[in-house]
């Protein structure tokens, strides 16, 4: 086969370190935007880019020249960066050391586009710990509890 074909839509989440309620409006909006434009960056198309105050979801199209590994670090590192530059309250923002990645089947894009645009509601009766577990459990991910959130 001379072709290299990929079509490999991935659901990324992770949260601020300590889960800090850091992310709100005005910031919030363009940090998805900024998010996005890494994503596009690195050919990695992105499909929806959203959240709540403590944690982030990306879904996007993992380009076939880009390692998962990869585009997690470089929107992590750079959207820390570039946060820090929105004002005091930023100074210490950071990440979580870790971070969840879901392979979706293309059926459920849209499923997921819910999902993720509904967060503000879903987080009115779920906080994210409880998310991120349920995700865990969804996609069977073996996990120990004592560094999940680091």
């Amino acid at each position: 086969m001379g072709q290299s074909l990929v079509k490999n839509y991935v659901h990324i989440v992770f949260s601020t370190k300590h889960r800090q309620e850091l992310i709100h409006p005005p910031v919030e909006e363009e940090l998805h935007a900024y998010l996005g434009g890494i994503c596009k960056k690195l050919e990695c198309h992105p499909i929806k880019v959203g959240g709540y105050t403590d944690h982030i979801h990306i879904l996007c199209m993992l380009s076939k020249k880009t390692a998962l590994m990869k585009l997690v670090e470089e929107i992590k590192s750079h959207s820390s960066k570039w946060i820090k530059t929105k004002g005091k309250g930023y100074a210490d923002f950071y990440w979580q050391d870790g971070y969840g990645a879901f392979s979706v089947n293309p059926a459920e894009i849209e499923v997921v586009v819910r999902y993720i645009e509904n967060q503000k509601e879903h987080h009115s009766r779920k906080k994210f710990q409880d998310e991120y577990r349920a995700l865990l459990k969804k996609y069977e991910v073996a996990y120990d509890e004592r560094y999940v959130w680091s």
